[in-house]
């Protein structure tokens, strides 16, 4: 899903929240989540959209309707280590605008 799509499917409704997840390196990347599934925000190439920072998400999400956003930050650690999943995972409530 591009930005584009991400745009006009939240308008219609159809995206229940959005995820910023950080990763190592000061990396960020937005998911969409519809249903129960993420859905990754790729660049017009089809690659992973890297963000910068959480105001760069907010500058390029300007134009969505109010959504859920979280700020999820990716334990690597306990994945490679097969720990389970927490409510951590659901991350930080943070506003969108």
């Amino acid at each position: 899903m591009n930005l584009n799509e991400l745009t006009s499917r939240s308008r219609a409704g159809d995206v229940d929240e959005l995820r910023l997840v950080s990763m190592e390196g000061d990396i960020y990347v937005l998911e969409a989540r519809i249903g129960q599934r993420y859905h990754p925000i790729q660049d017009r190439v089809g690659h992973i959209l890297t963000i910068r920072s959480v105001e760069h998400a907010r500058q390029l999400l300007s134009g969505l309707p109010t959504l859920p956003f979280h700020l999820v930050h990716a334990v690597v650690h306990d994945e490679m280590c097969g720990m389970e999943s927490t409510e951590a995972d659901q991350g930080m409530p943070i506003p969108l605008h």
